[in-house]
């Protein structure tokens, strides 16, 4: 683009600030409502049923077209305002199996049933509350200024974003052949770390492959009195927890970044008992597919080589698969981020956005700009914590609440207003763009 059209795009996209301003005040009863509705009522993945409903509703009430049910509880809504670009913005719907902590009137008290069949308590640890309260507050900012901008909207809003599938299942389900193709894809996420007002982002690789690797440990269980006369499968398992940490201190090179964290680890019933199985869930956090299967052939070479040592038959070596595809990582297309990252430097200080490093974290997200049409991609890390507290736990070096905690909490009222304000100029300046 010309330098005189960024710039009268540019300006344009000030000028709406203003009665944005005065928009987001109004809406922002009824969407900390919202917030709090969804706050207190999650849903683990692929069961988002009715949080799949609220948000067709609402963003049904705001003039978009609606279908429901794509790739499982995934939402595509649409406005059309003329010939001009596409942008599509997405927002994920789950909870996570986490027991909230705390005593805001609207904490979740949210317990169901998991896939496995066992009891658990559900919780918005990871902020996809505030992300669907921004994505309903963008749409109905959006809708209500097509005066400001010409081409096409489509909002979505992803299931299984916490098991890293509900991309891939809305993309197989005909996202891009159903529904308007976008140009661009524009996400945010809640940052546990971040004062609200400022944005933290990085241009290029930003998050990492994700694995999920599930290994049974077997053994011979007898009498806790009589371990000779068994083959103790915690012994053997512990072994294992601590072995795999030597492939990224001795097996990769020092500056590869690599995480393999034991999550899970489950086996016995009684004290005096040896079992004859333990269950340990992993997951491994790779930002190169070359290093990805180095890692994963790893764990496996150890698993198998300390059943061996353990003096195990063939039939009882450990046994170790891959849950689901995995999600690989988070590519923020630079020249997209440069554009989004300029309009809210305008919009609200060069201090509020803050280039930060890549994250071990997974983001399906990524899974949009992997398709043969490489559309161009950028997710932003929201800031939620007050800046009081970011402060005081710098002064007295605590640790905020990180994202999955039981304690971690937006604060509602000035995360909405940051985070819907800086999407919705977002997109009218990739809508504003020839």
């Amino acid at each position: 683009m010309k330098p005189f059209l960024f710039a009268f795009f540019l300006t344009a996209s000030l000028r709406a600030a203003a009665p944005l301003d005065t928009f987001i005040e109004q809406q922002r009863p009824s969407l900390i409502q919202l917030y709090e509705q969804l706050h207190a009522h999650p849903e683990l993945s692929f069961h988002e049923e009715k949080t799949s409903a609220c948000m067709a509703e609402e963003i049904r009430k705001a003039g978009f077209e609606v279908t429901e049910k794509v790739g499982g509880f995934g939402v595509v809504a649409v406005l059309k305002n003329g010939p001009g670009r596409t942008v599509l913005v997405r927002t994920d719907l789950d909870g996570l199996p986490v027991r909230e902590i705390g005593s805001v009137p609207y904490a979740s008290k949210t317990k169901t049933k998991d896939d496995a069949g066992n009891d658990v308590s559900v919780m918005h640890a990871c902020g996809h509350d505030m992300h669907m309260t921004c994505w309903i507050g963008a749409a109905r900012a959006l809708a209500s200024s097509k005066d400001q901008w010409q081409g096409t909207l489509v909002f979505i809003a992803q299931p299984a974003e916490e098991r890293g599938m509900g991309a891939l299942a809305m993309l197989k389900d005909g996202l891009f052949q159903r529904f308007p193709k976008p140009d661009v894809c524009l996400a945010l996420h809640c940052d546990s770390s971040l004062a609200t007002g400022t944005f933290g982002f990085t241009s290029g690789p930003a998050t990492a492959n994700t694995d999920t690797v599930d290994i049974v440990v077997k053994g011979i269980g007898g009498h806790g009195a009589m371990p000779n006369l068994t083959k103790d499968p915690i012994v053997l398992a512990s072994q294992i927890v601590l072995a795999l940490q030597t492939i990224d201190s001795r097996e990769l090179h020092p500056v590869e970044p690599v995480v393999i964290t034991v999550g899970k680890f489950i086996g016995g019933t009684k004290s005096n008992i040896i079992p004859d199985k333990v269950e340990l869930g992993l997951t491994v956090r790779t930002t190169s597919p070359e290093t990805r299967k180095q890692v994963l052939a790893s764990i496996e070479r150890i698993c198998r080589g300390l059943g061996i040592a353990a003096g195990l038959p063939e039939n009882l070596l450990p046994e170790i698969s891959l849950s689901g595809p995995g999600t690989p990582s988070l590519y923020n297309d630079p020249a997209l981020t440069t554009r989004v990252t300029q309009v809210w430097a305008d919009a609200f200080g060069k201090a509020s956005v803050i280039e930060r490093k890549p994250t071990m974290a997974g983001e399906d997200f990524s899974r949009y700009t992997m398709t043969p049409e490489k559309i161009p991609s950028f997710l932003v890390w929201l800031g939620t914590v007050s800046p009081e507290k970011v402060e005081r736990a710098k002064a007295n070096g605590e640790l905020l609440p990180s994202l999955h905690s039981p304690f971690y909490r937006p604060e509602p009222a000035p995360s909405i207003t940051f985070g819907v304000k800086a999407m919705t100029l977002a997109v009218l300046n990739e809508l504003n763009r020839d």
